[in-house]
């Protein structure tokens, strides 16, 4: 979120930003956000229960004001209609920021920010799963542990339920018949005091290229060090050698947002060209709605060895086949077949015509003796 947004605007869209997460549990999930109160397949439902210190009571989320050292368990009741015992998954998992410049709350490979004072995981606590039997109800009991020492901004997660042996949505694909199984998310933010007086803050890491989806990249890393939310930022990078003005690279991409103190690896894209070794320099601006702006100049290199490697992961690129020893010893050995058929017929139509001169020897020898 950025200085000078309101704070019910603030947590407004953070209803937004939890719908697409991947990567959960079991093979392929949808997400879906999870309001105040929601029905889900075989039955089950569920229904957030509001606490004294919710902020804004107007939203399905959890949104807490809470103290230094505060200890409280807030609850999700979980509701079984159907005639079958179930099993909800659940997990609580902090905010990060995908490449894309959209947030995800999932268990995902993407690292921690350094700057990342108190991670939601280690702040919320949630039992694994629940099972609940046969037109039951449970409370889902989400125990929070503050930190010790005050601070200023949000801890922000979400809680995640999955039906263990929910079939799922099956639809065709290239690879195959894929299964997409619902998972429901239901926002957390944790606060002390208000977040209006927070100042935005980047910090460039490092440009470096590598591979992604197959495709040769160049990812610039840099995180949002301050505890709140970035909305509405512009990243633009543009990349050139390191001795020219000249652009070889460029991407830029709008309307992106960041957790707080969180990390993104930019992409840009090679578009299917090779990478080549040498060195280089990225210029990257950063700007937000609301006036933020970072500009940065990082020189980086390429290595002979990072250029060959990536490139032959790279499925965009037309490879060197090497030599192909069984092509070369077919067409060797249908060359001597042809060859050997050539002999055998010269052979054999020279003995026919030795054959018929013979034959015309003998006829015009008797004819003279006659």
């Amino acid at each position: 979120m950025t200085k000078g947004v309101c704070t019910m605007n603030k947590k407004a869209w953070l209803g937004i930003i939890l719908v697409y997460i991947t990567g959960l549990f079991l093979g392929n999930a949808t997400i879906s956000y999870a309001d105040e109160s929601g029905e889900v397949e075989g039955g089950f439902s569920y229904e957030v229960i509001r606490p004294e210190n919710q902020i804004d009571k107007g939203v399905g989320y959890f949104d807490l004001l809470m103290k230094p050292k505060q200890k409280q368990t807030v609850k999700i009741k979980l509701n079984n209609t159907g005639d079958k015992e179930i099993t909800i998954l659940v997990g609580a998992y902090g905010g990060k920021t995908n490449s894309g410049g959209v947030i995800e709350y999932s268990n995902n490979a993407i690292e921690n920010d350094k700057s990342l004072k108190y991670p939601f995981e280690s702040v919320v606590k949630v039992p694994k799963e629940v099972k609940l039997a046969a037109n039951s109800s449970e409370d889902l009991n989400i125990e929070i542990a503050m930190p010790k020492s005050e601070f200023e901004g949000y801890i922000a997660g979400g809680i995640l339920l999955q039906e263990k042996d929910a079939e799922g949505a099956k639809s065709q694909s290239q690879q195959g018949m894929v299964v997409n199984k619902f998972a429901y998310l239901t926002g957390m933010l944790l606060s002390e005091k208000k977040t209006d007086n927070i100042k935005q803050e980047m910090k460039l890491n490092r440009v470096y290229a590598t591979s992604k989806n197959h495709r040769n990249v160049i990812n610039v890393n840099y995180s949002n060090i301050q505890p709140d939310f970035v909305d509405g930022m512009t990243t633009d990078v543009q990349i050139m050698k390191a001795d020219a003005d000249e652009v070889v690279y460029d991407a830029k991409k709008s309307q992106m947002r960041m957790a707080p103190n969180s990390m993104i690896d930019f992409p840009v894209s090679l578009e299917g060209s090779e990478m080549v070794p040498g060195d280089y320099r990225a210029k990257i601006l950063v700007t937000t709605e609301t006036g933020g702006r970072w500009e940065w100049e990082q020189k980086f290199t390429i290595t002979d060895e990072e250029a060959d490697k990536y490139n032959a992961r790279d499925l965009t690129l037309v490879q060197e086949p090497g030599l192909n020893w069984r092509l070369i010893l077919l067409i060797v050995g249908g060359l001597l077949l042809v060859l050997l058929l050539i002999y055998l017929i010269v052979r054999k139509m020279n003995k026919e015509r030795r054959k018929k001169e013979l034959i015309a020897k003998k006829l015009a020898a008797k004819k003279k003796k006659e």
